[in-house]
């Protein structure tokens, strides 16, 4: 076979029920990974660029609405999630028609939802931001610098709502289809783009972090829309007929069944995750509530995080390859392999934990992380040890969060997302309580520039914790689930036995 023939099979969708299971989802699996890791570069390259281009208040500014903009982007990224289950469960099942109307009805959903997220988010920025504890108008140079990044960063990415919300939706279509590699092209694509246009918006044209959401929002719609244009092109059976706007209710309904609660499970994590956020805020401020002109905690912090979202990203990825294995092989009603599969996906998460564990530690040598996310003149003593304490807390916890992974994004596949959805309580009660009252009882008394090293560990265990009362909520339901699977898998076997000749 040829170089052109091999690079042409890459594109090539994977029915995920039948063939080696291993194999199924390893190459799945691979396509998906570089996607995410692609996907994190425009985090990334955001933060490199501002970091080495503008001053510490726009990085803090940047590093510290990540929460802010995400309780918005989660809620379309996990929406478009849930609907694709209903789209690989009727590619498993073979309904070509249903498929293509379950493509139709998700475009018109993720239309809908892109519009009203962006209404309704851009007038609450001031509020998201006061909750972290970031405010205007205060008298702090600091302060008032930090929220007016933050404030032009965030309008911009709420106003192109809409790009995050198709660029997942397609992408969640073309998995659901087999295809996990086309999704990786169009994101390689955007991810340039978006290198490109950063550097033109912020060193050319001078636009400061409003420059960098723009770079985003730009890349992400080039990369949706081209992906969406691809796959009329590539698969006739997307391709929209007039007989498809008939849509019943109930199937319009389905669709929201499993796209809403996972919209809001992923939604309310943020929530949590700007509890922690505006924690670690606490400890940049001195006694009197200032904010200290160096934000040593944040930037640190704000570093390390980054380093975790990529680790983050085959653990992700996972999780999307059983959210398409399991839907297409619940669709095919073939209950052995999703059993089977389930198993073949743990294995691959300990691969990844150690792959990713170690590469993790690598990149606190010398606190090269932060030199690459970092200008010189703004790593110091204080900054490395933020940053490697929150990376030593939850490196060594990461197969708990491979496990929800998995647990969440099968539960999803198999139609059932009320446990999803109360383990995302669950993480974000955890998560949140353990931000608001730990911290003090550690440290004996209010947080602030002051405050011990152990009251800001306290604050960087509520992300491993969080998980671990999250698989709580999973872990009974998915062996009970298992349990009913090779239950079917052995009565199936023995009507069989009984009626073979």
């Amino acid at each position: 076979m040829s170089v052109w023939a091999r690079f042409k099979k890459l594109f090539d969708p994977i029915d995920l029920t039948k063939g080696s299971i291993a194999k199924g989802i390893g190459l799945f699996l691979i396509p998906i990974v570089l996607s995410l890791i692609f996907q994190q570069i425009y985090t990334l390259t955001d933060t490199i660029i501002v970091g080495q281009n503008l001053g510490e208040a726009e990085v803090a500014g940047v590093n510290s609405s990540a929460p802010v903009v995400w309780i918005v982007m989660q809620f379309a990224i996990g929406a478009a999630s849930g609907y694709s289950v209903v789209t690989a469960e009727r590619r498993g099942a073979k309904d070509e028609e249903g498929a293509r109307k379950s493509y139709l009805t998700q475009i018109i959903l993720t239309a809908i939802t892109s519009l009203l997220l962006a209404a309704i988010a851009l007038p609450c920025i001031d509020p998201l931001l006061s909750w972290l504890g970031i405010k205007g108008g205060t008298g702090n140079a600091a302060m008032q610098a930090e929220y007016e990044a933050a404030k032009s960063y965030i309008a911009v990415l709420y106003i192109g709502t809409f790009a995050t919300a198709f660029y997942n939706m397609i992408f969640g279509v073309l998995r659901s289809y087999g295809d996990s590699f086309t999704p990786f092209l169009f994101l390689v694509i955007s991810a340039v783009l978006n290198v490109g246009l950063d550097l033109l918006f912020i060193v050319v044209f001078h636009w400061g972090v409003a420059g960098s959401a723009w770079a985003t929002v730009i890349s992400q719609a080039f990369s949706a829309f081209g992906a969406m244009g691809y796959a009329a092109l590539r698969y006739k059976n997307l391709r929209i007929h007039k007989s498809d706007w008939k849509i019943s209710w109930r199937f319009v309904i389905r669709h929201l069944k499993n796209g809403l609660p996972m919209a809001f499970q992923f939604s309310l994590l943020e929530i949590g995750i700007i509890i922690m956020q505006a924690a670690m805020v606490s400890f940049d401020r001195d006694p009197s509530g200032a904010m200290v002109s160096a934000m040593p905690v944040q930037l640190g912090y704000g570093a390390a995080c980054k380093v975790f979202n990529l680790m983050m990203a085959p653990m992700s990825g996972l999780g999307s390859a059983m959210l398409a294995f399991m839907g297409q092989n619940y669709g095919a009603r073939n209950v052995e392999r999703m059993r089977k599969g389930f198993r073949t996906s743990l294995y691959f998460g300990l691969v990844i934990w150690i792959v990713t564990a170690a590469i993790g530690l690598l990149l606190m040598i010398n606190g090269a992380y932060q030199r690459i996310f970092l200008s010189a003149d703004k790593i110091n003593e204080d900054t490395l040890r933020y940053g490697n304490y929150y990376l030593f807390t939850v490196i060594p916890l990461l197969g708990f969060l491979i496990l929800l992974f998995i647990g969440r994004n099968s539960m999803q596949g198999i139609e059932k997302p009320l446990w999803p959805f109360l383990a995302g309580i669950g993480e974000l009660v955890a998560r949140s309580v353990i931000c608001l009252f730990l911290p003090q009882i550690v440290n004996g008394g209010a947080i602030n520039c002051n405050a011990s090293d152990w009251a800001y560990i306290s604050v960087c265990l509520a992300d491993p914790l969080a998980w671990i009362v999250a698989c709580f909520f999973l872990v009974p339901p998915l062996i009970k689930s298992i349990a009913k699977w090779k239950k079917e898998e052995a009565s199936e076997s023995k009507d069989e036995e009984v009626t073979r000749p």
